[in-house]
C-alpha cells in the first residue's frame, strides 16, 4: 500500500459508494421530515402570533406599572417602542422602551390591533391579530387571536 503524506491511500478519503449511501440516507430523511414540517406552516404562524400577543401583553403591563395607565388607542402599540406623545402623557416612560419587538406585525404581515379600553378582555385593553385573512372574525387559521384567549 502506498503512503500519501503519512496517510495510507486506503485512509485518504471516501469511496464513491460511501458518498452515495450518505446521499441516499439524507434523501430518505428529507422525504420523511420535510412534508411533516411543510404541512404545518399555518399552525406555526398561529403559535407565533399567540406568543407575540402574550409578549405584547406583558409589555403593556410593565407600561402601566411605570405610568399608572395603558397607552390610549391613538398612541397604540408604538408607545411600547417609542415614547408616546399626546394624552395621556406617560409620567415615567422607560427610555429603553418596553418591547424589543420593533416590528409590530403578525406572522401574516398585518399589524397587531390594540384597543383601550378593550371590549373583549377584562384587563382594560384588547391586543389581537386578525389571523391569516387579515379581517375581523373568521374560523380556523382565519380566526382572530387575542389576549382574551389567554
Amino acid at each position: 500500500m502506498t503512503q500519501v503524506r503519512g496517510v495510507s491511500r486506503r485512509q485518504a478519503g471516501f469511496t464513491l459508494i460511501e458518498i452515495m449511501v450518505v446521499v441516499v440516507i439524507l434523501g430518505v430523511l428529507a422525504a420523511l421530515v420535510v412534508p411533516n414540517i411543510m404541512s404545518r406552516p399555518d399552525q406555526a404562524k398561529v403559535t407565533a402570533a399567540k406568543s407575540a400577543v402574550s409578549q405584547i401583553s406583558s409589555a403593556l403591563e410593565l407600561y402601566r406599572l411605570d405610568n399608572g395607565f395603558y397607552p390610549s388607542t391613538e398612541q397604540g402599540l408604538e408607545a411600547l417602542v417609542n415614547e408616546p406623545t399626546g394624552n395621556p402623557e406617560p409620567r415615567n416612560w422607560n427610555p429603553d422602551g418596553y418591547l424589543k419587538m420593533r416590528d409590530l406585525e403578525d406572522p401574516w404581515g398585518n399589524p397587531y390591533q390594540y384597543e383601550q379600553p378593550g371590549a373583549r378582555n377584562t384587563n382594560g385593553y384588547d391586543i389581537y391579530s386578525l389571523g391569516a385573512d387579515g379581517r375581523v372574525g373568521g374560523d380556523g387559521f382565519n380566526a382572530d387571536l387575542g389576549n382574551w384567549d389567554q
